[in-house]
């Protein structure tokens, strides 16, 4: 006569045992693919929520462009604290203010980045970036300069990039903006410009 533990051992035993997970599949790869030059995908990308590109030909061009967009700004109410761009702004004849406080009226901010993101149309910032962290979130309206070498296909490009751009001294804030800031919070509508800029147009030369 068998024990009661005996018996549930039998049973266990004899229980079809189920089918082994499959293995998962490593190979095939993750994202669709880009089957038209990045800076194409990058702006029908980014157009998809509600950013804005332009592409430029030259540095010429780039600022031709720029001077006419910042029309619509007063000129002390654009922000640009990156020596490169402000050198830039200079030569062009481009008014802008600079400096750590930024005015509670600022209209717009111009800032650089690390690299654009085609797939998603993504904007890699971090604080390694002289204007600062601020510069990203505060202004209602962020202008992006950026260069057509900046462009890579998918998310796990830039973040390769970044660790060979910075070795093993990484900025302490590394972040995606991908499209204005907004959110649906509020009664499930959606509300643009709540935590951060409410345009954003990315000039790429």
């Amino acid at each position: 006569m068998t024990s009661a533990r005996e018996e549930i051992l039998n049973r266990l035993q004899q229980a079809t045992h189920p089918e082994p997970d499959e293995v998962p599949d490593f190979d095939t790869p993750v994202y669709f693919p880009i089957d038209q030059p990045l800076e194409l995908a990058f702006k029908e990308n980014l157009k998809k929520i509600s950013g804005n590109v332009v592409l430029c030909e030259s540095e010429t061009d780039l600022y031709e462009r720029l001077k006419k967009f910042l029309e619509a700004f007063s000129p002390e109410k654009i922000y640009c604290n990156e020596t490169p761009l402000q050198q830039g702004l200079k030569e062009n004849g481009i008014g802008f203010s600079c400096g750590s406080e930024l005015p509670s009226d600022l209209e717009a901010g111009i800032t650089s980045c690390e690299f654009l993101i085609a797939h998603t149309g993504s904007v890699m910032v971090s604080s390694a970036i002289e204007g600062g962290r601020r510069m990203f979130v505060y202004p209602p309206v962020h202008i992006v300069i950026a260069r057509k070498d900046q462009l890579l296909a998918y998310l796990d490009e830039a973040y390769t990039a970044i660790q060979n751009k910075y070795k093993d001294i990484l900025p302490s804030h590394i972040a995606l903006i991908t499209g204005p800031s907004r959110t649906a919070d509020i009664e499930k509508t959606l509300v643009m410009g709540a935590h951060g800029p409410r345009a954003i147009h990315v000039f790429i030369v």
